[in-house]
């Protein structure tokens, strides 16, 4: 993509992701953005996320599409996208899970014009008010199956994605799926279950607001994201999701084990072990 070129970017959804990727690329002059979402489009263009209303009949002049609603959206978006851009248009999505998308695509004829993208950034705030440009500085941001990609497109997007201030990795769609459902997707859960599991046992909220602590605010953190975005994640990554949840409920039960038996010295060697964790995020 030449420096000078105005680049047509279309943007599909408009919360926090798509959001910031759209403030996030109006930091170079070059792009000309257009936004479509069901819910959101007046709010986006109020607060200048993108710069006008995206239709349909507009999606043959994009020379990039990004995708970036709930997962269990993303093929039929990206089928209606691929049928009508151009031959050398880029499309990628942002989606927190690859391979059924990957499947659900691996026929269409545009094929080659998309790319698996999942850049892992994200807060616990949702919709566009959540958006902003930095979102994506340093951030991780994998990419799948990249030998389906025409190496021009794929080129292009590693240049949008160093734009975006990512750091990018590839692999394999259902790799992805499974090491992000124990590093991801079963942090978002427990957190939800947390706040659950508080919620049913401490009916009085004013104790949940003057005695939690930080670690308790840390930990619940994540279970204020937004249920439709999480709710198709954890459907579409169902068997890595339960393969995951199965090990994590077979530690609790072992310590609840040992905190009934009160085996106080193999409670402090397992909890010691797990402070490895700590040498590999800082």
């Amino acid at each position: 993509m030449t420096a000078d070129k105005i680049i047509k970017t279309g943007i599909i959804g408009l919360g926090l992701i798509g959001g910031s990727m759209g403030l996030a690329l109006q930091k170079h002059k070059n792009f000309r953005l257009y936004g479509q979402d069901k819910y959101h489009l007046q709010k986006a263009l109020e607060l200048g996320l993108v710069h006008q209303a995206l239709t349909d009949d507009l999606l043959p002049e994009m020379d990039m599409v990004i995708i970036a609603t709930p997962v269990d959206t993303i093929p039929t978006i990206a089928k209606k996208v691929l049928d009508l851009i151009k031959p050398d248009a880029l499309v990628f999505d942002t989606g927190s899970t690859k391979h059924k998308i990957a499947q659900a695509i691996a026929s269409h004829p545009g094929r080659s014009n998309f790319l698996l993208a999942h850049p892992i950034a994200g807060t616990e705030y949702s919709g566009p008010e959540a958006a902003f440009p930095g979102l994506f500085t340093g951030k991780m941001n994998m990419i799948c199956d990249t030998a389906q990609t025409k190496p021009e497109i794929l080129n292009k997007a590693l240049e949008i994605f160093e734009k975006l201030g990512l750091q990018t990795l590839e692999m394999d769609s259902a790799e992805h799926d499974k090491h992000i459902a124990y590093v991801s997707h079963l942090s978002h859960i427990s957190s939800f279950m947390l706040g659950k599991t508080v919620l049913d046992l401490e009916k009085d909220e004013k104790n949940i607001f003057t005695m939690a602590g930080s670690g308790f605010a840390s930990t619940v953190r994540l279970a204020k994201s937004s249920p439709g975005t999480w709710t198709p994640i954890f459907m579409e990554n169902k068997a890595p999701i339960l393969q995951a949840l199965d090990e994590y409920i077979d530690n609790l039960n072992m310590f609840k084990t040992l905190l009934y038996r009160e085996d106080k010295p193999t409670m402090k060697e397992i909890l010691k072990r797990i402070n490895y964790i700590g040498k590999i995020i800082r």
